[in-house]
This record gives C-alpha cells, sequence and structure tokens, in this order.
C-alpha cells in the first residue's frame, strides 16, 4: 500500500494531463547514483550497451523503481497493478555529441494507435548531476496527444536537467530528443516503460478535486480543456461526461462561426465552449465534423472531444462515416471522438466490424476496446482471421482490456500467439497479463510462449505467469527464472 504523501497532488495529475510530465527527486541516498552511474560506465566500456539487459547487469537501479516516490508516481499515473516492460535503455550521451532529433518512441518498431487516455508512461532517470551543458533528454511539454510537430510558437523545449536522482514522468507518446553535450562526461539516462494493467474505477493519486480545475500557473499555448476534462475523468474513473451548460443561440452562432473562419485560438475557444453543451449543442454537429481535418491538430482534436460530449444519434451517424473518410486524420480523429461518446456508440460499431474497408475496421477494432463494453467481445473475436495485420492487432490488444467474457477472449488470445506477426503475438501475452487470473486457461500456451522467438513475446509471457499467480504458473515461472537467470558479476575478466 503506497502512503498518500507518496502519491501524486491533483496539481501533480492535472500537470501530467495537460503537459504531458511531472519531475520527481525521491530520497535516494547519493551514493547510490554514484554507484549506478560508475557501473554504468565499466559496463559500457567493457561490453558495450547492455540494453534490455540493464537491471540484471546494474541491479542497484532497481532500488530506485522501488522507491516509494517513484511507486507512487506510478501508481497514480498507471494504476496500483502496472508493471514494467521488458524493453529498457541506458542512452549515453557522450562528451561532444550534437544531440538528436524530436521524436515519439515507437511501439518497438510497431505501428498501432497511440492512446491518448494513459496506458503507457515513461520514466527518464538520471544517475548523474545533469547540467544544461551535459546534454539532458529535453521533452516537448503537451506534445503528447499530438501525431504531427506544430512548429509553431506553442512548441517548448525543457531540457530535463537537475542532482543526480531526478526523474521525469512522461506519457508515452511525449515527443523528445537528446541535447548537445559540450562536456567531457557521459551524460547517462535511463529509460524504462510502465504499463498499465487495468482501466480505472477510481483515482489512484491523493484525489481532492472531482471536477477538471484550470491548472495552476501559465497553462499551455493550446487551450484543450475539453480533452483534458475527459481524460481526467477517465483515469478518475468517473463517467467521463458531465452536466450540460446552457448557451444562448447568439452564443452558439458565433461559435460556430468561428469553426469556420476564426483564427486558431478562436477555433479552440470554440470547441471547447460546444464540448461544454452536451446535448444542447447538436446545432454544431455538421460544423465540428467539418473541422475533424482542421490544419492545426489542436483544434482537430479539440473538435473530436467535442463531438464526444454531444451525444446523438447524429453525430453517431456522422462519426461512423468519418471513418470511412479520405483523410487519415480524419479517420483518427473520429476514432477519437467516438471512444468519447463511449458504450451509446457500441450497436453500430459492432455493425461496422464486417465493414469492406481495412482501415474501419481496424479503427472500430481500437474503438471498441476503449469503451470496454462486454458486448462485443464476442464480434471482436470473430476478426482474429482476419487478412489485415492492423485490424488483429487491433482486436488482441481490445480484448486485453475489455472486463468479462474471459471464456471468449482468453481461447482467443491464445489461439492468436500462433499468428506470424510477432506484434500480435506480444500484445497477445500482454493481454493475457491484463486478464489476470481469469486466464489461467492460459497457461500451457503461456509456457510455451517462453520459447518464442521474439524477446517480447517471451518478456510479456513471464508477466503474464506472474499476474495469474496460480501455483501452476509460478512453479513454471519459477523454473523458467531459474534457467535464465544472470549473474552480475560474471564478466569477460571474471567468468566463474
Amino acid at each position: 500500500m503506497i502512503d498518500k504523501e507518496n502519491l501524486f497532488t491533483d496539481e501533480q495529475m492535472k500537470q501530467f494531463i495537460a503537459n504531458g510530465y511531472v519531475i520527481i527527486k525521491p530520497d535516494i541516498p547519493t551514493s547510490l547514483h554514484k554507484t549506478i552511474s560508475q557501473k554504468l560506465d565499466e559496463v559500457i566500456a567493457k561490453e558495450g550497451n547492455p540494453g534490455n539487459n540493464l537491471l540484471p547487469r546494474v541491479p542497484e537501479i532497481q532500488e530506485v523503481f522501488d522507491h516509494p516516490v517513484v511507486r507512487g508516481a506510478f501508481t497514480s499515473v498507471t494504476g496500483p497493478n502496472y508493471i514494467m516492460h521488458p524493453h529498457r535503455h541506458p542512452h549515453r550521451n557522450g562528451p561532444g555529441s550534437k544531440g538528436g532529433g524530436w521524436h515519439k518512441d515507437s511501439y518497438w518498431g510497431y505501428g498501432k494507435v497511440r492512446n491518448h487516455r494513459c496506458w503507457w508512461a515513461m520514466a527518464f532517470y538520471f544517475p548523474q548531476d545533469t547540467l544544461i551543458e551535459m546534454g539532458p533528454t529535453a521533452v516537448m511539454p503537451s506534445t503528447q496527444y499530438y501525431l504531427s510537430r506544430n512548429n509553431d510558437a506553442s512548441e517548448i523545449k525543457f531540457p530535463a536537467c537537475g542532482e543526480a536522482g531526478t526523474m521525469i514522468i512522461i506519457h508515452y507518446d511525449m515527443w523528445h530528443q537528446a541535447t548537445a553535450n559540450l562536456t567531457d562526461k557521459n551524460r547517462f539516462m535511463l529509460k524504462f516503460e510502465f504499463a498499465r494493467i487495468q482501466r480505472p474505477v477510481e483515482p489512484t493519486w491523493n484525489n481532492q478535486q472531482e471536477d477538471w480545475k484550470s491548472i495552476e500557473g501559465s497553462e499551455p499555448a493550446n487551450d484543450q480543456t475539453v480533452m483534458w476534462e475527459h481524460l481526467w475523468n477517465w483515469i478518475s474513473g468517473r463517467d467521463t461526461k458531465k452536466a450540460s451548460n446552457q448557451a444562448s443561440e447568439d452564443e452558439i452562432s458565433k461559435w460556430i462561426t468561428a469553426l469556420r473562419i476564426g483564427t486558431q485560438p478562436e477555433r479552440l475557444e470554440a470547441t471547447n465552449q460546444l464540448g461544454q453543451l452536451g446535448e444542447h449543442g447538436q446545432e454544431a454537429i455538421p460544423a465540428l465534423i467539418d473541422i475533424l481535418g482542421d490544419p492545426s491538430e489542436p483544434v482537430g482534436l479539440n473538435a473530436a472531444y467535442a463531438l464526444g460530449n454531444i451525444i446523438g444519434q447524429e453525430s453517431i451517424n456522422l462519426l461512423v462515416e468519418a471513418l470511412n473518410h479520405d483523410s487519415e486524420t480524419v479517420r483518427r480523429h473520429a476514432a477519437y471522438a467516438l471512444t468519447s461518446v463511449g458504450s451509446p456508440a457500441t450497436p453500430e460499431l459492432v455493425d461496422l466490424l464486417t465493414h469492406e474497408s481495412e482501415h474501419v475496421r481496424a479503427y472500430v477494432a481500437y474503438v471498441l476496446g476503449e469503451i470496454g463494453s462486454s458486448d462485443s467481445v464476442l464480434a471482436l473475436s470473430k476478426l482474429l482471421d482476419d487478412d489485415s495485420v492492423a485490424v488483429r492487432r487491433n482486436v488482441v490488444e481490445s480484448l486485453g482490456i475489455m472486463p468479462g467474457s474471459f471464456d471468449i477472449s482468453v481461447p482467443t488470445l491464445v489461439r492468436a500467439l500462433e499468428d506470424s506477426d510477432k506484434q500480435i503475438r506480444f500484445t497477445s501475452v500482454l493481454s493475457l497479463a491484463r486478464i489476470g487470473p481469469d486466464a489461467k486457461d492460459a497457461i500451457p500456451a503461456l509456457q510455451s510462449a517462453l520459447k518464442d522467438e521474439d524477446r517480447y513475446v517471451r518478456g510479456y509471457a513471464v508477466e503474464a505467469l506472474k499476474q495469474i499467480g496460480s501455483s501452476e504458473s509460478k512453479e513454471i515461472l519459477l523454473d523458467f527464472l531459474m534457467t535464465t537467470r544472470w549473474c552480475p558479476s560474471t564478466t569477460r575478466e571474471s567468468t566463474f
């Protein structure tokens, strides 16, 4: 049990939702960070980068991630049962480096729909004092929801400087880069990834405020209140909708006009205002649909979440049509909008699972998982034989985050472990880990998955057996770990 003082405050959670990151500094002896830095220097000099073997090679790092403040941070953003992904990497920024380009991390080289809801987060841990001259990792605040770069004044470069032990917790999809190291010292940043196991049912931080309120201090340049509010309610485990506001016909007309001819800030403001109207904003639906592909991605996203709040058959029908739009941006934003609509959109979405278009079926499979309606599990499971890899990938991910109907989802995921696409296999194993004890019938398949050619299938299989937690799964797991255990003292110079 994490003490409340180690959990995020409301303000930290709002900063995470709006800006995409929070910096923490656990109270850990400086000597531990020094030991980690020295060992990293030695290991990399003698053996090269340990990559995914970072923890067994420098086991002292685990003490950092076991610290209550770090556990409290990840409990706050990814829930109490979060897992550490088997991929981890020590980033070495050597003396005189010129830094790197802005990028989002891929999902280990594979494609997926990026979740706005926090199913994934990352930690950047700096084991040494990191001054600006040493080339710290820089993040671009508030860009975690943008697939493309805005390339305007809203983009701010924030270098993560600080004393040894500084850690920045970020939304997985944050734009970031390594900056130039102007010193003669190595700068290490250790990257670890974490996944949420279960959808939120209640706030897992030190929550005092029920409703979203403006963050303290300066807000991001792009006001995306309608989206932030949705994400706040989702991560709180509350209904993502709230009571509708009222507005006069003149006000609604003014906002609709702004959508069509207003400046970018005016369009953002109009989407925020219309999104607060709920069922009273029906008149704005066509105009909001029209700007899903707005040249400004923040405007298009705001329009999507505004449409998600204006629940009605007209908005659902138009969003369903938009899933087959010529523009990929419109299709993606329509998917986010339908996710925000939630269960009222389920019947129409299930009907679309047999649509002739591959991208429609793929987005529908993604949205149904985010909605989490167990009524769609059977229909989803029938798509495991779909010719489209993208469809099958979204199917197996969605089955892992849907409650109930495990008598259907578990056998489907077991069958998916035979798929030729390794992303489908490792996502299937992750989904079985998320199902946990109810996936006990998958134990024989998971034991076989421990021999899969892909490292992440094997890594997730370990986690799934742990999450199932039966005596049978523990025995298989212990036997595997005893065989594959790593001796951190064994090197070329000291083999025994």
